[in-house]
């Protein structure tokens, strides 16, 4: 009995911490790549990327978050992804500009976007 009760405790303790660092996590949203979102539902699927505490997904796959840091406006996220040409574990950088829209480069700045958050 006592180690169902510490295993209870230990699943709500993990719950309420993903619900806090989901909570943390300034960038968790929606955005669109290199365009403004309308969020009328008019936005094109393809450019939609999804930022949460724990994974970013988009049309070219899934990166799970393995680990972040935040760096000044920036945050230097350790990813491993799941692509149709393979998996790739690496960093990416996410850097909050004035306006407000996010900068996104991988570490070999093979690949960037401005992402637009979308209201919601």
């Amino acid at each position: 009995m006592a180690g169902a009760a510490a295993a209870a405790v230990a699943a709500a303790l993990a719950a309420s911490q993903a619900a806090f660092a989901q909570d943390d996590f300034a960038l968790a949203g929606t955005y669109m790549q290199n365009v403004p979102c309308k969020g009328d539902g008019s936005d094109p699927a393809a450019l939609q990327v999804t930022i949460s505490a724990q994974e970013i997904v988009s049309n070219i796959g899934v990166c799970t978050i393995l680990d972040r840091k935040q760096d000044g406006d920036s945050t230097i996220a350790h990813v491993e992804c799941k692509f149709p040409a393979g998996p790739m574990v690496g960093d990416i950088t996410f850097t909050v500009l004035p306006d407000k829209t996010v900068k996104f480069v991988d570490r070999d700045n093979t690949y960037n976007a401005i992402l637009h958050r979308c209201p919601g």
